[in-house]
């Protein structure tokens, strides 16, 4: 049996779930919710910055956040040092005397056990978390702050790109955020947003202090607290022009280590603790359709590579073969016609136009969340990386994080 037809399938679910994000875009809740206008409500917030061996990068988190376009007397800043080993702790005595900043020291816990700290040395009305090596622009938190005129909402998302991309990887990954910038302002109007990133995303405080606060969540609290504030019923929104920015990893390995976390900690917070959810009606897309396909995309993922590289490499024998007999110095000149390239030599199957057209409908995807957001700077580098190099490495951490949770194995975060 020909190896592509196990792709198809896959494919198929591939596009139909890629053309379901664009129609929804249209939808009357994704519209309602891009042409939401900012409130003149402030309610008190307060913005936990986690920090473990930061010294490089929380100072300029922490200005960042002094430099909101919101209310000084209603804005609080919580530096929590979860028990740094590196100069984090004089990088944040800079701001000791600042009445904005409050500064917590603790024993090393956890990302989890620094937010709760911060939690509850708060009143406010609203707690954020922005990762110590993150930057919000100016005018961020005054767009979050309108989804929370809504009381069911119980927590609303940014939107996050990465910061001053370097190399080819890192534009990648910019490509890809953005791509999650449509994904999650789609989910959002279906009240499905499965997790609740790091950087800049907010809560209503006495929500998350009455579900018990924030837990480890197999190393992905925020992906663990967003299920359990859909499991209880509540909302989860996204403002898409609510900027901002994180360091993303510059080598493979960095990059294979974070996503690996980040897929076993999908994997088991689904498959252990919110089985439940799975294809229950009761949570709408998120239940039926959102965490199933997360399930799926893991597997074909996998499947789509191998069938990829078998396919590169047997039109590779077929073109050997073809050619074979023919003289070198004749093989090697570009063959042109009156149309220009010699359409014989391209491989063409059924599974290379499905790729195509769900190629196509991502990079649509990644356009249209850079204009939803209106992050600056050029898409070129980072669609072309995306379309080259994502494919290829995406299956790295898929295969080794089906392994970890397969065999038990737990691995350090850093």
């Amino acid at each position: 049996m020909n190896p592509e037809v196990l792709a198809y399938p896959f494919l198929a679910v591939a596009i139909f779930f890629e053309s379901f994000v664009l129609v929804t875009l249209l939808s009357a809740p994704a519209r309602k919710a891009r042409g939401r206008s900012r409130t003149a409500h402030t309610p008190r917030v307060a913005i936990i910055v986690p920090c473990w061996n930061e010294e490089h990068t929380v100072a300029a988190t922490a200005q960042s956040l002094l430099a909101l376009d919101y209310p000084a007397d209603k804005l609080e800043i919580i530096l929590v040092d979860d028990g740094s080993s590196d100069g984090t702790a004089r990088a944040l005595a800079r701001f000791a005397g600042h009445r904005q900043v409050r500064i917590i020291s603790k024993e090393n816990g956890g990302k989890h056990t620094a937010l709760n700290a911060g939690i509850a040395a708060t009143t406010a009305e609203i707690v954020g978390c922005l990762d110590a090596d993150s930057f919000a622009e100016r005018d961020a938190l005054s767009e979050i702050i309108p989804s929370f005129t809504d009381e069911r909402v119980a927590a609303t998302t940014a939107a996050m790109s990465v910061h001053r991309p370097g190399n080819m990887l890192q534009h990648m990954q910019n490509a890809e955020y953005i791509f999650g910038i449509a994904l999650r302002h789609t989910l959002a109007s279906l009240n499905s947003i499965y997790v609740t990133p790091g950087p800049f995303s907010f809560y209503r405080r006495e929500v998350v202090v009455r579900l018990g606060g924030f837990r480890q969540g197999h190393q992905t609290e925020d992906m663990e607290m967003a299920l359990r504030l859909q499991q209880a019923g509540y909302a989860i929104e996204n403002a898409p022009r609510a900027r901002v920015y994180t360091n993303a990893p510059r080598t493979v390995s960095e990059l294979v280590r974070q996503r690996t976390r980040w897929t076993t900690g999908f994997l088991r917070n689904v498959l252990q603790d919110y089985r439940a959810m799975l294809g229950n009606r009761r949570y709408g897309a998120l239940g039926m359709l959102v965490l199933p396909f997360g399930l799926l995309a893991i597997g074909s993922g996998i499947l789509l590579f191998f069938v990829l590289v078998f396919t590169l490499g047997q039109g590779a024998v077929a073109a050997y073969q073809i050619r074979e007999g023919i003289p070198l110095s004749y093989s090697l000149v570009p063959q042109v016609s009156l149309g220009g390239f010699d359409w014989f030599y391209l491989p063409a199957s059924v599974y290379l136009l499905l790729a195509a057209i769900a190629i196509i409908a991502s990079l649509s995807l990644i356009i249209i969340g850079k204009r939803l957001s209106r992050t600056r700077g050029a898409i070129i580098q980072g669609i072309v990386s995306y379309l080259f190099l994502y494919g290829f490495l995406v299956p790295l951490w898929l295969i080794q994080a089906i392994a970890d949770v397969t065999l038990g194995k737990r691995r350090l975060w850093r």
